[in-house]
């Protein structure tokens, strides 16, 4: 896909949610897609199937409506289960200011990443190749601002699992289909302490897929540090 098609597609899923994009922006995120459209030729990074055009719809465009959450915060933001960067990476490629750790247990996830990031000369981002389940501690995770994760299979688990991040002011953000209204429903018991505060919906403009985010806030401090759960990441 050649670079005026690219940024024809962003822009106009950009537009729909009020983001503002410029030409250094669009072009790193086209240094991206070029490299994640190569790389996954030779390892699992996104779905086989995926065509040109749901990439940049499913996957950067849909990363980008993360920013209409975080826009203007200084604050650090954990992208839980980065995978190949979504949407932390998309997020610090457009606001390269603020703080990121991506948090992605796949070696081979995280060699692209740490690429992705020389690539794009990207500073004050890192990877950090562990398992919240496992319950080490994430480097920064006291300075996190917003905790955030696509890649929640039930909302319930990881609000468990993030159970750490409420003895500070840390948002947790998941970014979810429709489905998680039935998730709520069946585990609303295992939100443990945090409240839903936000639910930011749209649509994907090609597709007309239904998104959300979720965003929740801590209702009190643990008394100590959470141990590891088994959940899904």
């Amino acid at each position: 896909m050649e670079f005026q098609r690219f940024e024809k597609l962003l822009r106009s899923g950009a537009e729909l949610l009020s983001i503002p994009l410029d030409r250094d922006q669009a072009g790193r995120l086209y240094r991206y897609f070029q490299e994640l459209w190569r790389w996954s030729k030779k390892i699992n990074l996104i779905s086989k199937n995926a065509d040109r055009e749901q990439i940049v719809e499913n996957h950067f465009v849909d990363s980008l409506a993360l920013l209409k959450i975080i826009d203007g915060s200084a604050g650090r933001l954990l992208d839980i289960g980065s995978g190949a960067g979504f949407p932390g990476l998309v997020c610090k490629a457009v606001r390269t200011d603020v703080p990121v750790g991506l948090v992605e247990p796949r070696l081979k996830r995280v060699s692209f990443l740490k690429h992705m990031i020389r690539l794009l000369d990207l500073q004050d981002i890192y990877v950090h190749a562990i398992r919240l389940e496992d319950g080490v501690e994430i480097p920064g995770e006291s300075a996190a601002a917003w905790v955030v994760s696509r890649a929640v299979s039930d909302v319930g688990e990881f609000l468990d699992l993030c159970d750490r991040f409420r003895r500070s002011k840390t948002v947790v953000v998941c970014m979810k289909g429709p489905r998680y209204r039935q998730e709520l429903d069946e585990k609303r018991e295992a939100e443990n302490g945090w409240k839903l505060d936000t639910v930011l919906s749209y649509h994907l403009p090609r597709s007309g897929a239904e998104r959300n985010l979720l965003v929740f806030r801590g209702l009190r401090t643990p008394a100590g540090r959470c141990g590891g759960h088994a959940g899904s990441n």
